[in-house]
């Protein structure tokens, strides 16, 4: 197996897992409890990537990553080198991609939390910040873990979008995925039955996990 290769996937998965959950928890609150008429926009734009081709995802980070875009005569300027092709061009892409696996369980979870006690908390004079953190959090373990989970073992499974952004690279953009690929193209079937096994495993794994977090009692007393 390429060992660089998996850890540099871990690697990745670990930083957008991080990033993912700090970006998520105020999206997810607010595709929660909020009124807005057209929340179904914002909605729709969080799961495009549930939907989307990866490679046509991956294009359009690539464009936007380019050299000749803002964002890459920045980074240029910056940093003096090109951003596509990068490891950070593959940390950008696989935020946008696994976006909505670390939304939807978070929104889904915060949505089940009881209103009343939300009016309480209010009532009292609680200010929104320690609500969510004294409340709405606390009973939605379930879904920030299965958030966390499902965001990094995503980011670990990805192929075309960072394929697309990252190329082949070894030690800088070649993740597990596409060392399978290289493997499979280099008709080195005992390594890559290894490597896919592995993420088999891995994924089933994960799963199990999900599953028994959304089946698991959780309550405040159990939690405190």
């Amino acid at each position: 197996m390429d060992w660089t290769a998996i850890l540099l996937t871990l690697k990745l998965a670990t930083i957008v897992c991080a990033i993912l959950m700090a970006l998520a928890l105020p999206i997810a609150y607010w595709l929660a409890f909020s009124q807005w008429r057209w929340k179904f926009l914002v909605e729709s734009i969080v799961a495009l990537p549930l939907v989307l081709p990866p490679t046509v995802l991956g294009f359009y980070v690539l464009v936007a990553l380019g050299a000749r875009s803002p964002i890459g005569r920045l980074w240029i300027e910056w940093t003096g080198h090109p951003l596509a092709f990068t490891f950070e061009a593959l940390v950008i892409a696989s935020i946008l991609y696994s976006l909505p696996f670390a939304v939807q369980p978070l929104a889904s979870s915060f949505a089940l939390v009881d209103r009343t006690l939300l009016d309480a908390s209010a009532t009292l004079g609680v200010n929104r910040l320690r609500t969510f953190a004294r409340v709405v959090l606390p009973l939605s373990i379930p879904g920030v873990l299965a958030a966390a989970v499902l965001s990094f073992a995503h980011t670990v499974g990805e192929f075309g979008v960072v394929l697309m952004v990252g190329g082949n690279l070894p030690g800088i953009t070649r993740t597990v995925s596409i060392s399978i690929y290289d493997d499979v193209q280099g008709l080195n079937f005992a390594s890559a039955n290894q490597t896919a096994l592995a993420l088999l495993i891995f994924s089933f794994c994960v799963l199990a996990v999900v599953y028994s977090l959304i089946r698991r009692p959780w309550s405040v007393a159990a939690i405190s």
